[in-house]
């Protein structure tokens, strides 16, 4: 599968929840927050900022699932104002994750804030960079959106 498939998935997920919720207004807000708690959750399970703490990041399975969570929101909030990327922005660049965070988090905040396509492209060179930092393959990315999309169709028949 490549990178641009997971655009389509999003939106027919998208479509399943906006049905499924009977969501009848502009959630681009709702999303944009969402994006910033996952950046946030997937930031705390690095660890790279607790200089107060010796515990490690958490098992790499479970930062892999919260860089997913991202894209999710990534994907929607690109598909709601009409932006997509044909392939997965491989930026390969060793950085230090906490200031990569900082960054990726004000790239995020001036896409919701201003939606256009090269904030948006920004956001994804952010994600790219962390990707890379975080050791996560293309290939391993797409197959855990993969398996997290079926999760959240799951949950969205379940009532979650």
């Amino acid at each position: 599968m490549e990178f641009k498939e997971l655009f389509t998935m999003q939106r027919e997920l998208d479509a399943f929840i906006q049905e499924t919720q009977n969501i009848q207004h502009d959630v681009f807000q709702e999303k944009g927050l969402a994006l910033l708690v996952e950046l946030s959750e997937l930031a705390n399970e690095t660890r790279c900022f607790k200089f107060w703490s010796t515990k490690g990041p958490s098992e790499r399975d479970v930062i892999l699932e919260e860089f997913v969570d991202s894209v999710h929101f990534i994907l929607s909030l690109g598909l709601m104002r009409g932006f997509s990327l044909d392939a997965w922005p491989e930026v390969k660049e060793a950085r230090e994750l906490t200031p990569l965070f900082i960054e990726t988090t004000n790239a995020v905040l001036e896409f919701i804030g201003a939606p256009a396509e090269a904030s948006y492209s920004n956001v994804w060179s952010k994600y790219g960079l962390l990707a890379h930092n975080l050791g996560f393959s293309v290939d391993e990315i797409i197959q855990a959106y993969i398996e997290k999309n079926e999760k959240n169709y799951e949950r969205q028949r379940s009532g979650y």
